[in-house]
């Protein structure tokens, strides 16, 4: 029995709650934590599959907490929620910019603010239910690696994490696929085996940013010109908080063929639209960079394989300093859909996160 403490984020899902089973059969003295996020009482979240938002998620946490024998907590987080996460995401939007709100959160609340506060109780670690990998490299830096199954793999959403956050990270379910963890949570009699995955942003179940946008901030949406890339006008957009790069349903031009947004231009409140074709980028430049197994890239260019959203299956590039903090991404055969505001991750051949960065 190791003995040392870990604190575990339960979201009330099967994943963390396997995960804080595993740590216990492992030897951890396991502390079960929820966070609480929601922000008003007469807004919390009881969506049909119980998000992370929700006071179910602590309902089945606390069930979950009884069954494996550990102590539980639920924590006030809602401030630092609102600032990291809710705020981000509605001035990006605000900049004609797709934000990735769990990349904020994983960064700056449920790792920056839940490690602070588990290391002042005397944790040695932190642990969540992702589906990702914490390894040593041989340069000594800590990184992340894909997980066992490679259609849940979260480590694109996790390329944020610091050296200092990593080395007190245990995800124990990057070990197995998503079947594999819930035969697990059956056979450990967990009450939340058969419980559905939440989807989608937590804070906006009905997944209307727009309209989630508008009532926040108390101001409509500004309507502006649809354009081609030219300048022709052709037609009225609603927002820019309705639109996103990629995007072709929703945007009601009749073209008689299928068109898509190919830019945002929030400083001309205009929304760029063009053929299929105009979706495809040989190249990104990107800022706001987070090294994991390597240091930086030294005046060196280096291959990598770029995921740029999180369903992304990726694609060679080549990466190579482009000023300070910025780099620039050049593929090797063009890439859809490339979006300012969301991230893009490189990997190594073997699936190691290098780093990351925000796309520009």
């Amino acid at each position: 029995m190791n003995g040392k403490k870990v604190v575990v984020g339960m979201s009330g899902g099967v994943d963390s709650s396997v995960a804080a089973y595993l740590l216990k059969e492992q030897g951890y003295d396991v502390v079960g934590v929820t966070m609480q996020i929601w922000q008003k009482e007469e807004e919390i979240v009881e969506e049909e599959h119980g998000g992370c938002c929700g006071l179910s998620a602590v309902d089945d946490a606390r069930r979950v907490a009884e069954v494996l024998g550990i102590p539980y907590y639920v924590m006030n987080f809602q401030e630092e929620f609102k600032e990291k996460v809710i705020d981000y995401f509605i001035s990006e939007y605000q900049r004609g910019r797709t934000p990735n709100p769990c990349i904020a959160c994983n960064r700056y609340v449920k790792w920056e603010s839940l490690l602070k506060r588990s290391l002042d109780i005397g944790a040695d670690f932190i642990a969540t239910g992702h589906y990702a990998k914490v390894i040593r490299c041989d340069n000594g830096r800590y990184a992340l690696h894909t997980s066992a199954t490679q259609d849940k793999d979260q480590t694109y959403a996790l390329y944020n994490l610091t050296q200092e956050q990593l080395s007190r990270t245990l995800m124990p379910d990057g070990d197995y696929t998503k079947e594999e963890i819930r035969a697990i949570a059956k056979k450990a009699s967990l009450p939340v085996a058969d419980k559905p995955d939440s989807q989608e942003i937590c804070f906006i179940p009905d997944h209307d940013y727009a309209k989630y946008i508008e009532e926040s901030t108390g101001k409509k949406p500004v309507r502006g010109n649809f354009v081609t890339k030219d300048g022709k006008i052709l037609g009225q957009h609603e927002g820019l908080t309705h639109y996103t790069v990629g995007q072709r349903k929703g945007l009601g031009i009749a073209a008689g063929h299928p068109v898509f947004v190919t830019e945002i231009r929030p400083e001309s409140n205009e929304v760029v639209i063009g053929e299929g074709e105009d979706v495809f980028s040989g190249s990104l430049t990107a800022d706001h960079l987070n090294w994991m197994s390597v240091k930086g890239l030294d005046g060196k260019t280096v291959k990598a394989v770029a995921k740029i959203r999180y369903k992304h299956a990726g694609e060679s590039c080549s990466v190579e300093e482009a000023g300070e903090d910025i780099v620039k991404v050049t593929f090797d055969a063009p890439v859809r859909a490339v979006t300012p505001g969301q991230a893009v991750v490189f990997y190594t051949e073997e699936g190691i996160v290098m780093g990351g960065g925000i796309i520009r």
